[in-house]
């Protein structure tokens, strides 16, 4: 099976998916989810144990920014799949300064596109436009590295 980050994306939704399922460490989780299945490649694996860890510590903050733009609705309330999905991809784009925030917002809904329902795509694609915008507003975001400098364009 060829290994790439979109897969490791999958491995660590699943891993978080388990952590809101049952009781079970952090630890735990991390070891039959992730480094059993990535430990092949240990350049993914880093990435994806980072993104796990980082995801969990800043769950909180995540959540916060996903209740802002789902009005009259709790976090808690949002599909299991799409919310472990929404808190992964901000930690990406808050902590993850090499990735541009398109291409977490991309992973993002192919991700929810393969496990949760059939609206669950444009559902994703809003939340984490909006929450990027906020991000970018609020000089968040810090993203660094080849691709990634926005030149504004003369009008």
């Amino acid at each position: 099976m060829s290994l790439n980050r979109r897969t490791a994306r999958e491995t660590v939704m699943i891993a978080l998916y388990a952590i809101e399922l049952s009781d079970d460490r952090v630890e735990l989780v991390l070891s039959q989810q992730i480094h059993s299945k990535l430990k092949g490649d240990a350049k993914l694996l880093d990435f994806a144990e980072k993104l796990f860890l980082t995801t969990i510590s800043e769950k909180k903050k995540a959540d916060e920014l996903i209740s802002e733009f789902v009005k009259n609705w709790d976090v808690k309330r949002i599909a299991i799949i799409d919310r472990c999905t929404l808190r992964m991809c901000i930690t990406e784009m808050l902590h993850f300064e090499d990735i541009p925030v398109k291409v977490t917002i991309n992973e993002g809904i192919e991700i929810v596109k393969k496990f949760s329902t059939h609206k669950s795509g444009q559902f994703i694609n809003g939340i984490l436009d909006s929450v990027s915008k906020k991000l970018e507003a609020d000089g968040l975001l810090r993203k660094s590295g080849a691709g990634l400098i926005q030149q504004s364009m003369p009008k």
